[in-house]
Formats: C-alpha cells, structure tokens, sequence
C-alpha cells in the first residue's frame, strides 16, 4: 500500500501544483511508483482522458510528470465555477449539474466514500501518493466539512509539508499562523516546512529559519529558489496571464494577442506558443489594449452568452470585427469559436438562458444543450486557399469540452475535414470541424496549437503576411519541451528538499 505525503500551501498558490509537480518526477526518477491525487478541484483549465472523461489540468500534468497515463482517479471532483455563486460539478469525470456554493458545501460529505475509493484504487498500484491540498487549511468556517486538506489527509492517514511562499512577503507569518490555527492532531500531522520562491543568499535567511523552527515546533525541510519553471497552470488567475494584462510582455516577431474572457477556460492551449521564441503572448481586456497584433486568438470560456454581452459592451467585439475586415487573422477555440458565430441560442437554460448575436464573424450557429461533449480527438486540416494553404492536409490532435453544438450554415467551408475520436481504428469515417471564411478561423480542438508542425505552419503564414524573410527556425516539441520542464523542476526540488530525511519520516509513520 502506498505512503501517502500531502502538500499543503498557506493560502492559494502558495506553489502547491509546483511542489506535487516535481516529487512526482523525481520520485519517478528514483524509481518508485508514485500518483498524484486532489480530492476536489476548483479550476476553468481541465483535461479530457482517453476514455472522455474531465479532470483538474494540474493533476494530468502532475501524473505527466510521474510518467502516467491521466486517470480521474487522481482527481475525483472538479468545480468549474460558472459564476460568482455557483459552479458545474463534475465527479469521477461525469458533469452532474450545476449547484450552488452553499449547496455544495452540504453535500461535500456525501462524496467520501467516491474519494476514498478513488484514493485506494492509486494507492493499492503504487509507492507513493503524492496529495495536493487546496487553499489555506486553516479556513476556519469551513473546516467542519473540509474534504481537501486536513479532513483529507486525516482520511488518507498522510503525513504533511506545509508550503509558504516569501516572494510575496510575511512567510514566517503565514506558516507560523497557519501552525497556530491547526489542531494539535493536525499540527501532529506536520512533517515539517518549506519556504517556497526564495530570492538571494540562504546565509541571509538562516536567522528566520532557526527561529520560525523554534515557534513551530518543526523543522524547515526546504528552502526552494524562485525558478523560471513553468507549468501548466489550472487557475485563470495564473501568473502569465496576470503579466499579459498588466502589459510586461515584450512585443516579438510576431504579436499574439488573446482576448481576456471573464471566464476564460483552458487557457493552456497558448502555452505551446512560449517554446517560440519570435512568438509574444499578451492577454487583453479593452480595445485601446489591442492595438492592431498579427493574429487574435479567442480562447474557451465557462459562458459563451455572458462573454458575448461582456464583448460588445466592452467595445472589444466592434474591434474585433474592425481587424477581421484588414485582414487581420481571428482564432477561436471552442467557447471563442461559438462567439465567432452568427447566433449562441441558450434557451435551454444550461448557461442561465437566453440568445444572444455573435461576432458575426463565421456563418455558423450554437445551440445549448444538457449533454456535455468530452473525448480527445484527432484529425486533419480541410484543403485551404489562401492565405492558409500551408496547412492543407496537416494532422492535427487534442481534445473537445464543450456543452452546445455548432452548425454549419450553407455553403460554410469547414476547418477540419475530418475528425475521430483519438481511440477510432484507422480510416474510420470521421465528421467536420470548426469553420472559416477569410482570415478568420473556429474549431472545437482544445490543444490544437501543442502540435508542433500545425503551429510552425501557422507562424509560417503570419511571418509570410508581414513580408518577412521565411523562418529560419522550427516550432520547437512542446511534448519535448514539457519533459524538459519536468526534469528541470526535479532537480530543483531534490536539490531544495531534504529528501532523505522525508522518505525516512515516511518510512518510519513519523507524524
């Protein structure tokens, strides 16, 4: 049976997702079996299994990096807010309604034995289960019914790091507070502490440590350096996209700009593009931000009709429409593509009802309905003309998350010719994609730009419209980059952490 450890963080993004991340890869190196879990998941960025079903983004990475195959297991509920009050709830995979925050929280019990039985199910197959918590475990209010931190590793019988990050400054306040707000049990449950993000010479820092050892009652197991480590990200609040909008993004080669949804979702479809060094990413959320950018992406959305009442109040959806006639090439992915569209109809009431006109952009209509479509995909680019001729025939994989269908109007040209499920046998019949008329493009196919050969044909194509020399460089392997980013936050880790002597508290039931 497998040991479990559990990475607790003093507040949100304390470097939780980080920390889980690395120990699954270097665990991984070291030779152990080792799987990743979070019982409950809050996040707009999620990723599709093989066999269809919906988890945390964070966790497939995590299991990525521990060499897995993603598994909803390793996640078992996922919320997808869809506004202030209430979320989509999504267990074991499955979409089971939308509720309410306080109905949720009445309910969180009943879902044990799902977690539990997600949790024994890795922990039978594997060394280690390396749990993730969520926020601050010291919420007071919600303690009672906490099925994510303490509660969890309570259940799980696991042994506890605590994570304070100083880059944000008051670490020692937040670890020392968060020790004092626990129960004796749980502050038993406590291995040690780690500071995360730290900046400068450790000496410096050597005088905080000894004293915040001596107020905790436990040892600092790790100091981690701030690293220039990037993954995948499951909150939409996520550091890049945080700097695009306050716009500290340097402007490259070529100029990207994506339109800063309310309810962005999956949001990690840009993140192939930052293996391209010519390639800039910037996040924005009014027409004076836009400017005039070689390419427009409109990415997903929990919401399509409030994103549509969002763009034309802003402004942004006339600027958009303004490029769209120079020319200028317009991208939308799933949600972005159905407000692309002529009409986004919800009289079904499955995002709060009503119908409301789209950009007008594409000859194409969306219709809610209850059904959730989820599976990964695979597929390959409809014969184009110009300016898009480059990507004719090209392969093309990922995965569609969507709740409505979008049809073709007459005489629509589709993206894709043909797309299977990914689990289809060769040459099965396959159905269109997406639309375009133009320079302005739409499909369903989240991860659509992690392929490495569609994505250099299309910074191909942007580098041909702006008269520029071809491209002397390639589209780099963002599977290959990943990998490279997983060792690279191993390293770090085991380098940081006092690795021996947590596997030795591990091994002996030292809590």
């Amino acid at each position: 049976m497998a040991k479990a450890l559990m990475i607790q963080g003093t507040m949100s993004s304390a470097g939780k997702s980080f920390i889980v991340t690395g120990l699954c890869r270097l665990l991984k190196q070291m030779g152990y079996r080792t799987a990743p879990f979070k019982s409950q998941n809050m996040a707009l960025n999620s990723y599709i299994t093989r066999d269809g079903l919906e988890m945390g983004r964070a966790q497939a990475v995590q299991a990525e990096a521990a060499g897995l195959e993603p598994s909803v297991l390793m996640n078992p509920i996922l919320l997808k807010p869809t506004s202030d009050v209430g979320s989509q709830v999504i267990l074991m995979g499955e979409p089971v309604g939308n509720m309410k925050a306080m109905d949720y929280y009445k309910k969180k019990k009943d879902y044990i034995p799902l977690i539990m039985d997600a949790y024994w199910k890795l922990a039978r197959e594997n060394d280690y289960v390396i749990i993730e918590g969520a926020g601050s475990p010291v919420e007071i209010n919600l303690r009672d019914n906490d099925i994510v931190n303490m509660g969890l590793a309570e259940l799980t019988d696991a042994s506890v790091l605590l994570v304070g990050d100083i880059d944000r400054g008051g670490v020692f306040a937040q670890l020392l507070g968060t020790m004092e707000l626990l129960e004796k049990k749980e502050r038993d449950r406590v291995l040690g502490l780690i500071i995360n993000k730290f900046r400068g010479d450790e000496a410096i820092l050597r005088p905080g440590l000894k004293m915040i050892e001596e107020r905790c009652l436990k040892p600092v197991l790790g100091v981690v350096p701030y690293a220039d480590i990037r993954i995948e990200d499951e909150d939409s609040l996520a550091e890049d996209l945080l700097m695009g909008i306050s716009k500290r993004v340097d402007i490259r080669t070529i100029d990207i700009a994506v339109i800063r949804l309310r309810r962005i979702g999956n949001f990690t479809d840009l993140d192939a593009f930052g293996t391209d060094t010519d390639v800039s990413i910037r996040y924005v959320e009014t027409p004076g931000d836009l400017g005039v950018p070689d390419m427009v992406i409109i990415p997903g959305t929990k919401n399509t009709l409030d994103e549509a009442r969002f763009l034309e109040e802003s402004g942004l959806a006339r600027a958009i429409r303004e490029l769209a006639d120079k020319g200028v090439i317009i991208f939308g992915i799933c949600g972005g593509y159905q407000l692309m569209g002529m009409t986004i109809d919800d009289k079904a009431g499955v995002e709060g009802g009503g119908f409301r006109e789209g950009l007008r952009l594409l000859p194409v209509d969306t219709v809610f309905h209850d059904s959730k479509i989820t599976r990964q995909v695979r597929g390959n680019v409809a014969s184009l003309g110009e300016p898009f001729d480059g990507l004719s025939g090209l392969g093309v994989s990922g995965y569609e998350l969507h709740m409505g269908t979008t049809g073709l109007r007459k005489d629509a040209v589709p993206f894709i010719a043909n797309v299977c499920d990914v689990n289809a046998t060769e040459g099965s019949a396959g159905r269109p994609d997406g639309c375009i008329k133009g320079t302005c493009i739409g499909t369903y196919i989240h991860g659509i730009f992690d392929d490495t050969v569609f994505r250099d044909g299309l910074i191909r194509i942007l580098y041909k419209r702006k008269d520029l020399k071809t491209r002397s460089v390639s589209s780099v392997s963002y599977k290959d980059h990943k990998e490279n980013r997983y060792n690279a936050l191993a390293d770090l880790v085991g380098r940081s952490l006092d690795m021996d002597r947590i596997l030795d508290k591990l091994d002996k039931g030292n809590i």
